[in-house]
Parts: structure tokens; sequence; C-alpha cells
């Protein structure tokens, strides 16, 4: 069962049915989450019937299909449309993963669309990513070196050591993953989530970092790192096929081995 953060004393109630315009030829019912946190109302269900014949074949394409035409008041984020930004991470069919990467035809039935779970709602489809961002921030995602550049301002790296990182820095911060998790949604205050900890071991693996013993030791904590259980929903649910799961296993490796 997905839960959301919802106001207090709230439930999801049905709400609004748009109808399909008359002539539809292949109408398929998308049931969207809407909650404004203006109008002092509980969240609701809202359906749209939309006419697939006339819409693109994703997720998002119906959502903006949606948006122009039927309701301009949903509000979801969505930018560069190829996978590569992350914007439109939201829960469909029950599972975590980008509108602009789900094909409408992948769902059997009503397409019913939700915002990441386990996270506070902006408005709609929007979840609020502060305390992710902040997060992400306290591992200083950053090259890190004591050592100065060479005079052509490039630190060279062989083609194996390039290739350390490869399965790391395809990570779009979508969150899908860290929104999958269990001990993320139990322990999110205190427990880093797979998507931090995959961008923490990004630059641990970096040959040309040099501050792996900080990294490590800003890690060294009952909640940042050892909070995973290894349930490995995160791999399950990252829509670009990246495994956060591993990479938290390296990091627990690093932590055992630097205590030998």
């Amino acid at each position: 069962m997905v839960e959301f953060n919802l106001p207090a004393n709230s439930r999801i109630q049905a709400g609004k049915t748009f109808k399909a315009p008359a002539g539809a030829t292949q109408v398929r019912e998308f049931k969207i989450y809407r909650w404004n946190p203006d109008d002092g109302k509980n969240p609701q269900m809202d359906t749209y019937e939309i006419d697939v014949d006339a819409c693109g074949p994703m997720v998002l394409d119906a959502l903006i299909k949606i948006k122009n035409e039927v309701d301009p008041s949903l509000t979801f984020r969505r930018s560069c449309r190829e996978g590569i930004c992350g914007s439109c991470a939201m829960n469909i069919d029950g599972t975590n993963t980008l509108a602009c990467l789900k094909p409408i035809d992948e769902v059997k039935g009503a397409v019913k669309i939700n915002p990441l779970p386990h996270m506070a709602v902006v408005k709609d489809l929007v979840p609020d990513l502060s305390l992710a961002y902040a997060q992400l921030r306290s591992i200083e995602p950053w090259l890190q070196s004591d050592t100065p550049a060479p005079p052509d301002g490039e630190r060279r790296q062989s083609v194996a050591e390039r290739a350390k990182l490869d399965g790391m820095w395809e990570c779009i911060l979508c969150f899908c993953c860290s929104t999958s998790c269990p001990s993320y949604w139990w322990n999110g205050d205190r427990y880093l989530g797979p998507a931090v900890l995959l961008a923490a071991y990004r630059w641990i693996s970096d040959s040309r970092d040099e501050a792996t013993g900080k990294r490590l030791d800003a890690l060294q904590d009952p909640f940042k790192l050892y909070r995973c259980h290894t349930i490995m929903n995160c791999t399950q649910a990252c829509p670009k096929g990246l495994n956060p799961g591993k990479a938290i296993g390296e990091l627990k490796l690093l932590m055992v081995e630097r205590e030998v």
C-alpha cells in the first residue's frame, strides 16, 4: 500500500469526471491526484477521459493534453520530455517512474497517477523536494582536491578510472528510488536515501577526488548510511536502470575496510 503525506485528518475523495469529447475513438481513463493547499479541501482523485488516438504515446503526453485542452488548473512538473531531467517523476500505476518514459499502453485499465509517495505535496502532482536537495548538498557533490590542477586545467583519468563512474553519473536526481524506499519513508529526516548515497559513492569512486576520508567520515552515522536494509526497491524503481543498492553496499564495505 502506498501512502502519501496529506494534511492532518484528510482522506482522498472521489472528485470530478471530465468526459471525452463526442466522436472519441479510443477512450482511456486517467485518475489523477488533485490537492490545492489554498482551498482547504481534502485531496481528491479526478477522472479524465482522454481519446488516446488524439494524444502522444506517453503518460506525460496525456498530462500535457489534459492541462492544455481540458483542465488548465492541473499542476505537475515537466521539462525535457526525454528522460534526462527527472522533472516529471511521479507514481504511475503504483510504480515510481518518469511520465515521459511511461507508455500509456503499458497500463491496463485506468491510468492512476499520484505524486511521489511519502513526500509533502506542494500541489497536485508536485512533491516538495526541499529535504532531498538539502541532503544532496550535505554530501558535497563536487570534485574536491588539494592538488593543484595541471597547467592545461584538466585532471585526467585513464579509461579504466573513468569506467568506474558508469552506472552512477547517469543519475538524474528524479528521486524515484528514494521515494520507493521504506527506510527513507520511516527515517527520511536522517537517512540520506539511495539517490544521495549513490551520488556520494560517485565522488568517492572518482580518481580525481581527494576527499574520500572526509566523505566517509561524514557518512559514519547510525542513520545516514546504515538505515538501508537492502530491500532493493530503489534499484527496481530507477527509470535509468541504475543500481543504487549496489552503491550503498560498496559504501558499507569501504566503511568496514577502513576499520580493519
